[in-house]
């Protein structure tokens, strides 16, 4: 994939690509660089509208509130994420483990600034909003379990809490939205490779 700008508007468009009409897409993106650059609640719909190349007033055509436009963002972030780990391949459970940590890894440096909005603003949701996002949030981790639990059933992971190593497994791909940036010394898939490792060092029985 090709990236370019603040997340790479390619990639940010092949997350969006389903958003229409333009002018909404064109919002959304917008909206996700501004909340990431100075957070959701230092953002202004102006500041939106400027960022799209449109009028303040445009901003309420596509979309209600702000936290509507939050909220459109957390739906889509987390729907691609729950797809990406739901359409992880692999002969056994230490491959399936692998690509899933590597994938979700490396999903969220590749998007690390849409991530960034969808990981860390979800309390600026509504409470209507944040059970619907909370909800495939609990899928995503159900999926990530899986791999584990088939690891576990198989006898080649040892882990003894596995709804704690899910959490700590999901916590470390996750926090890569918070600190990575363009043009560092690894890419998004030498990241994902890279914690892949860490995580079956984790849960591979002692030798």
């Amino acid at each position: 994939m090709t990236t370019t700008g603040v997340d790479g508007f390619a990639l940010l468009d092949e997350i969006w690509r389903t958003v229409t009409p333009e002018a909404a897409r064109r919002m959304l993106i917008a909206a996700v660089r501004a909340f990431a650059e100075k957070g959701y609640h230092a953002t202004t719909t102006r500041d939106i509208a400027s960022l799209a190349g449109m009028s303040p007033a445009a901003v309420y055509i596509h979309y209600r509130s702000k936290e509507e436009l939050l909220f459109n963002i957390s739906l889509v972030g987390h729907e691609t994420s729950l797809a990406l780990l739901a359409g992880i391949e692999g002969d056994d459970a230490v491959e399936r483990l692998k690509n899933a940590v590597s994938a979700f890894a490396g999903w969220h440096a590749a998007f690390h600034t849409t991530a960034r909005v969808v990981q860390y603003e979800l309390s600026a949701l509504s409470a209507e909003h944040h059970e619907r996002v909370a909800e495939l949030r609990r899928q995503i981790e159900q999926r990530m379990r899986s791999y584990l639990e088939d690891g576990v059933a198989e006898g080649v992971f040892d882990v003894p809490d596995v709804k704690g190593a899910t959490l700590a497994v999901l916590s470390l791909c996750i926090d890569v939205a918070r600190w990575y940036q363009p043009g560092g010394k690894r890419t998004p898939d030498e990241i994902g490779a890279l914690y892949a490792d860490l995580v079956l060092r984790m849960v591979r029985p002692a030798t």
